[in-house]
C-alpha cells in the first residue's frame, strides 16, 4: 500500500457548513478532527458541555470563543494562525464568530489528557 501525505490546506467548505474530516483515531479514545469554518459561529443558547478535553490550534483565519464558568461570567478569547488551546473536559464553550475570508483551518485533538 502507498503512503500518501494529507494536505490539510486543500479542503473549503460550502459558505453555509461548516466541515469536520477525522483524520485519526486512536485508543484512549482519543481523536483528530480537521475542521473548516467559514464565518459560522454556534446558536447563541447553544453551549459545547464535553466529554473529554479539546486541544484546538488555528492554522489559518481567525475565530473567537466565548467560555462560561458556573457563577455566570464569560471570556472571550481570540485566537490567531499559529495560536493553541486547551479546553478542559466540561468547560463550557461556543465559538462566537469565524473568519469568512480566510477560513478558519482548525486542527482538534479530542481525548483524556492525564
Amino acid at each position: 500500500m502507498a503512503i500518501r501525505p494529507v494536505d490539510l490546506f486543500t479542503v473549503v467548505p460550502s459558505p453555509e457548513e461548516e466541515r469536520f474530516d477525522t483524520l485519526l483515531s486512536g485508543k484512549g479514545p482519543w481523536r483528530l478532527e480537521r475542521i473548516v469554518s467559514a464565518g459560522q459561529s454556534s446558536p447563541r443558547s447553544f453551549w459545547y458541555d464535553q466529554d473529554e478535553d479539546e486541544w484546538v490550534t488555528l492554522l489559518s483565519g481567525r475565530a473567537t470563543l466565548l467560555f462560561a464558568d458556573d457563577d455566570g461570567s464569560t471570556e472571550s478569547v481570540d485566537l490567531l494562525p499559529g495560536q493553541a488551546l486547551l479546553i478542559p473536559a466540561h468547560r463550557r464553550h461556543r465559538v462566537t464568530s469565524t473568519s469568512a475570508e480566510p477560513p478558519c483551518l482548525w486542527l482538534a485533538l479530542h481525548g483524556k489528557s492525564t
